[in-house]
């Protein structure tokens, strides 16, 4: 009579296990995209960080000079990376005319291995003492459609 009372559990019944497996695909397929978007984000920060020199110079150009168009690339210190001459892994040129940056990445990003542009804009007309950098809008390049540079 012991027996007929206990009813030891002997495992996980079928639905239980399709039940799991159907949450573990869901998680997967909401994670998986946003990881690769996440791991593109960061390849690209290299592209945005390798424009720092370039930054510095122009806002030295525009301090010595008070003339943005005279802040090109190979002119009063400012140097321009052409491409496939840069040490780093995902950047491959930043260039500079009329103290717009322009780093354009090598293309190696996702879907179909794509290259991108990023471009700082100076904004010496907020404060005639100081370079801000626009990169807002339409003038960030093909990044910004990419959701890269954001």
């Amino acid at each position: 009579m012991k027996n007929q009372m206990q009813k030891v559990q002997q495992g996980f019944t079928l639905i239980e296990l399709m039940i799991v497996v159907a949450i573990i695909g869901i998680l997967a397929a909401i994670a998986i995209p946003a990881y690769q978007s996440y791991t593109e984000r960061a390849k690209f920060s290299e592209v945005v960080q390798s424009t720092s020199a370039a930054k510095l110079a122009v806002e030295i150009c525009y301090s010595d000079t008070s003339d943005i168009t005279q802040c090109d690339g190979g002119t009063n210190s400012i140097l321009d990376v052409a491409a496939n001459q840069t040490a780093d892994k995902y950047a491959d040129s930043v260039t500079t005319v009329d103290g717009v940056i322009t780093a354009q990445s090598k293309a190696v990003f996702a879907p179909g291995n794509q290259a991108y542009t990023y471009i700082l804009v100076p904004d010496v007309a907020t404060d005639p003492k100081k370079v801000s950098w626009n990169t807002a809008g339409a003038n960030t390049g093909t990044c910004a459609a990419a959701a890269l540079c954001k």
